[in-house]
């Protein structure tokens, strides 16, 4: 998801910076001040002020990574700022204007949420704008080289050593592998080649998933 995410960014006029965020993984105490900013004073601990996420974002994109992980009082809020282009610190007294561009992404039905009171409908119609449907990788094989030459390029020049070359053999392997871990997997893989030498084919042989596993696609919502 970030992967698409930040090639929307990259391929966009837009001049300002790309900022993730995992709504999941900030407690929910704690996502409106790193979202909004707070001010010096505004609660314990806050000796001095900080810019949100919204600000940082300014003039550039915000990915709200696991969107459906929000607290509901959060997406109030957050559907404010979409509507107003505007935030206000915790603890400030006046809002601020910004311009960024939101992407969102969840692995869940936000229908089936919305349906179950967890999401809010007006927030994911604002967010609906365009909606792009991110398949598992085993079910986007035409990918799959793309993502080697990228990730075997970009993990190289971080790692300060030569790219893996792949074969016409290896290649094909892979594209009957059923990628479970979809792109971290196969980030993983490649990292694994370039420090320890190209794993054996069999890695890739016999893997399949039960016709009852349904794995849920991710989607990105771009407004």
């Amino acid at each position: 998801k970030e992967l698409v995410a930040r090639a929307l960014h990259a391929l966009s006029r837009r001049s300002g910076p790309f900022v993730p965020l995992n709504c999941g993984a900030i407690a929910p105490e704690l996502l409106e001040s790193e979202l909004f900013g707070h001010v010096s004073g505004a609660f314990t601990g806050a000796r001095k002020n900080k810019d949100g996420l919204f600000r940082v974002a300014d003039k550039g994109t915000l990915f709200l990574d696991e969107i459906g992980e929000m607290p509901l009082s959060m997406q109030a809020s957050l559907l404010r700022t979409l509507e107003q282009k505007t935030i206000r610190p915790v603890g400030a007294e006046r809002e601020v204007s910004v311009d960024v561009r939101i992407v969102a992404a969840t692995n869940r039905n936000l229908h089936d949420e919305v349906e179950a009171g967890r999401f809010r409908k007006d927030l994911f119609y604002r967010l609906n704008v365009l909606s792009v449907e991110l398949p598992p990788l085993r079910e986007r094989v035409e990918d799959i080289g793309l993502l080697l030459n990228h990730f075997s390029d970009v993990l190289a020049r971080d790692l300060g050593l030569k790219p893996v070359v792949w074969s016409e053999e290896e290649l094909a392997a892979m594209k009957h592998y059923d990628w479970l871990g979809n792109i971290r997997e196969l980030k993983n893989t490649v990292e694994r080649a370039i420090l320890l030498g190209k794993p054996d084919l069999r890695h890739w042989q016999g893997n399949s998933v039960p016709a009852s596993d349904n794995v849920d696609h991710d989607v990105c919502l771009i407004s």
